[in-house]
């Protein structure tokens, strides 16, 4: 269910990062997604509060993807704590999250911008117009990813969009395109007006401000999966009853 969630099932086949840039990851993708299979199992098991999605400060690692988030271990899969002094915690921090939804060779906030609003807060999108210019792979030497970003967006057609979703996506540049932790600018202005951060802003925002809309996409995605159906109008009162706790 985690990995269905999250749109991260197939990361451990994933076969579309350049070998060029990321040497390192054919070897570390079916690690990344196994670390979501087992922090959903202990998050079920234990009965941890939902909002550990977001917040927690724990996951689980082998000694390569431990060395690959920067932190020292041996031996097999463990429960490490910390996340947080590291800049990383819960579903935003997870290296199957930020690589799915990034290009071959660099960052895309767009991806990560529209992951965020489609699957985490439920928002629906409207189809992109025709005729919408293809983004190079790599940045021009002059652009950062960032500036290629904000420049494709100026385009009148597309800046409604993306006004919605890049920020979202910007918050999240303190990763590269596999997850690791970088160096970047990660200051935006999300689209009700609030401004963040990196992850930690994005994640105290989404914990105060859009909790309930966090919530309820949650149980929205848990009650479709246990139906084995699309949630439909009448599952409304059975999620007002999730959200409230109340089964």
């Amino acid at each position: 269910f985690g990995c269905q969630y999250l749109h991260v099932r197939d990361v451990a086949t994933l076969d579309e990062k350049s070998e060029r840039h990321f040497p390192t990851f054919l070897d570390l993708r079916d690690d990344m997604q196994e670390e979501v299979t087992r922090f959903f199992i202990d998050l079920i098991q234990n009965n941890r509060s939902v909002l550990s999605l977001l917040d927690a400060d724990h996951t689980f690692v082998n000694a390569d993807l431990a060395k690959h988030y920067g932190f020292e271990t041996k031996g097999g899969w463990q429960r490490i704590a910390g996340l947080h002094e590291k800049g990383r915690g819960g579903i935003l921090g997870f290296a199957a999250t930020l690589a799915k939804q990034a290009g071959a060779s660099r960052n895309s906030a767009i991806l990560r911008g529209t992951w965020l609003t489609e699957v985490v807060l439920g928002e629906k999108l409207p189809i992109p117009p025709k005729g919408v210019p293809v983004l190079p792979e790599e940045a021009p030497a002059n652009l950062t990813e960032r500036q290629l970003i904000e420049r494709h967006s100026r385009d009148e057609n597309c800046m409604g969009c993306h006004k919605r979703i890049d920020p979202y996506g910007f918050a999240l540049e303190g990763f590269d395109a596999i997850g690791r932790a970088r160096k970047a600018d990660t200051k935006t202005v999300l689209p009700d007006g609030t401004s963040v951060d990196g992850l930690v802003g994005l994640r105290d925002y989404l914990l105060t401000k859009r909790r309930d809309d966090f919530t309820r996409q949650f149980c929205r995605k848990l009650l479709g999966y246990a139906l084995g159906r699309s949630v439909q109008l009448s599952d409304k009162p059975l999620i007002e009853a999730m959200m409230k706790g109340d089964l």
